[in-house]
């Protein structure tokens, strides 16, 4: 442990100290952390979890047969250890499955090669077809009318080209010391819940400026009246494209060295319609749409370069693609029964689909992969040893967190209730300033423990402004004994599952994680496979999950709440 690492647990246990003084003291079971940790990091199983999820059963696009396959499988282990209740919680709104079958791109002119490239999901597919290149250089949108006519039957590139730079910085990052302390250290700042709050609204050049100047106060007008531009203009390319016959349109993939970020195929509709309005490719109601394909930034550039020279480009390329009949999603849901408290619920989770350029592994087989392993420890552990939770501990994998929290946002709606449409624009069940309608179940649920930033270590957890749930907390952590895995701070964090139930007053939390390459290299991109997961970190995480949870099942009285969420009244 270094010197400023032991600084950090000496400022956070003083931090913590006068809160503990306050409350009950937090009793926890020493003896069943020790043996949860024993098992946890003596008998892993997350890895071979993580391989067979990964390697046999990814990816998991929503709605997919893939995603199915990968839930039997799923809930076949879940049920093989010995949980109860092993079943799938279906939803809607239907989606329809896709599946890539067979691709390839080849430049054949001016000079032959290969490109490193990915259709985009729920693209359609090309028949084998060779044709010329253009690339459609619009940055205003009077500047559409020099390509009426041309675009007929070519390829169409539609990205600018992007600037790549050596890399002198690690792109494999641990939290730093001195980030650990600054996040223990800050102040709590009010953000936005689950719902989504501003998605409903048509951003106009008034709200750029408020918007940038929130994350970058510097920012100068020029800059903001191009990201403007560029909002105005981007969307209308798609449009245009197809509505000028293009055979597909290419985008360049936003990374570099061969990785390229990969998502969804995009409906051509306008800028002026609200984010929450637009129609979702998956979507039934889906018109028919341009083929789609992301090319490696530097294929992509040399493209760009080789026309700009004057040269003609000829592009070859074949897609052949599945598609399933739109079905509603669901979720692969399973229990830990408890014993006196058993109508109380424990619950941890992470999203199970996964975008389909990789096989899924960091975003987030590990999540799943790492809860799973939590529920075998605990299910293990028990058998063993006799050990008996108070509460019933749940887990949850959900389906289409990559098309916006969709599988947790259902079941939190479904189980323990939602918040009618959010007036500001956000997603109903998911927060904002609607009225809150509950379940009887909503009291039920103790805590909702999230894993979804990847493969790196368990540095400590995120409060989402619960300050009450700091003592707790710090007696978990300090009984698990991690000096690397103690902070806890105010702050929120979001973009995952947790906010499904943060946003209707329900405890929900996600871990702090070190980013190791997610941002970099995984997340979305086509090198999120097995390769880039850490087995030690993994282990630590599955262990600290089962802790948590049990620990959690244990406690005498459920897990303190924020005051229910501010712009409605809550109707049980």
């Amino acid at each position: 442990m270094t010197h400023t690492m032991t600084r950090i647990i000496v400022l956070l246990s003083l931090a913590s100290g006068y809160a503990l003084a306050q409350m009950p003291r937090e009793k926890v079971d020493t003896t069943a952390v020790a043996r949860i940790k024993d098992e946890g990091l003596k008998n892993s199983h997350v890895m071979e979890i993580l391989s067979t999820l990964s390697d046999v059963y990814g990816p998991r696009l929503g709605w997919s047969p893939e995603f199915r396959r990968a839930a039997d499988w799923a809930g076949k282990e879940l049920r093989g250890w010995g949980l109860q209740n092993v079943h799938y919680q279906h939803w809607a709104p239907l989606g329809k499955g896709w599946t890539l079958k067979n691709f390839y791109a080849m430049v054949r002119t001016p000079v032959p090669f290969p490109v490193i490239a990915y259709p985009a999901a729920w693209s359609p597919g090309i028949d084998e077809t060779e044709a010329d290149v253009v690339y459609l250089d619009v940055k205003k949108v009077e500047d559409f009318d020099a390509f009426k006519g041309k675009l007929k039957g070519k390829y169409v590139l539609l990205s600018p080209p992007a600037e790549l730079k050596p890399h002198f910085e690690p792109q494999g990052l641990r939290l730093a010391d001195s980030v650990l302390l600054k996040m223990a250290n800050a102040d709590f700042q009010p953000g936005r819940r689950g719902g989504r709050r501003g998605f409903g609204r048509v951003p106009t050049l008034d709200s750029m400026f408020v918007i940038m100047r929130q994350f970058a106060p510097d920012v100068d007008s020029a800059t903001v009246i191009q990201r403007w531009q560029e909002m105005q203009v981007n969307p209308r390319k798609l449009e245009f494209a197809q509505k000028e016959g293009a055979v597909a349109a290419i985008t360049e993939g936003r990374g570099d060295g061969g990785t390229l970020l990969v998502q969804s195929a995009t409906v051509p509709q306008s800028p002026d319609i609200p984010f929450n309005q637009r129609v979702s490719p998956y979507d039934p109601k889906a018109p028919e749409i341009i083929p789609q394909v992301v090319f490696a930034t530097e294929h992509y550039n040399r493209i760009v370069r080789m026309l700009r020279m004057g040269e003609k480009v000829k592009l070859d390329m074949n897609l052949e693609v599945a598609t399933t009949k739109a079905d509603s999603g669901f979720n692969i849901i399973g229990e830990i029964p408890g014993t006196d408290l058993k109508d109380e619920i424990v619950m941890i989770g992470a999203h199970f689909d996964s975008w389909h350029s990789g096989t899924g592994a960091t975003d987030n087989g590990t999540g799943s992969a790492a809860c799973m392993e939590a529920m075998r420890i605990l299910e293990t552990v028990m058998k063993s040893s006799g050990l008996k939770p108070r509460r019933t501990i749940r887990i949850g994998l959900w389906g289409s967190e990559e098309e916006g929290l969709i599988g947790s946002r259902e079941y939190v709606s479904a189980v323990f209730g939602k918040r009618e449409a959010d007036p500001g624009g956000g997603f109903p069940g998911g927060g904002g300033g609607g009225e809150l309608k509950t379940t009887p179940e909503y009291d039920k649920l103790s805590v909702y423990l999230n894993h979804d930033n990847g493969s790196g270590r368990v540095r400590g957890i995120y409060l989402q402004g619960n300050e009450a749930a700091r003592p707790i907390f710090r007696s978990w952590l300090t009984a698990y004994g991690d000096p690397t895995a103690q902070t806890i701070t105010i702050q929120n964090t979001g973009g995952t599952d947790h906010q499904s139930f943060d946003g209707i007053g329900l405890p929900g939390f996600q871990f702090i994680q070190d980013p190791l390459e997610y941002d970099s290299r995984t997340h979305h991109y086509n090198m999120d496979v097995y390769d880039r997961a850490q087995e030690p970190d993994m282990k630590q995480a599955a262990t600290i999950i089962a802790v948590f949870a049990y620990t959690a099942a244990n406690r005498d009285a459920k897990f303190p709440r924020k005051p229910v969420p501010a712009g409605g009244q809550r109707v049980p």
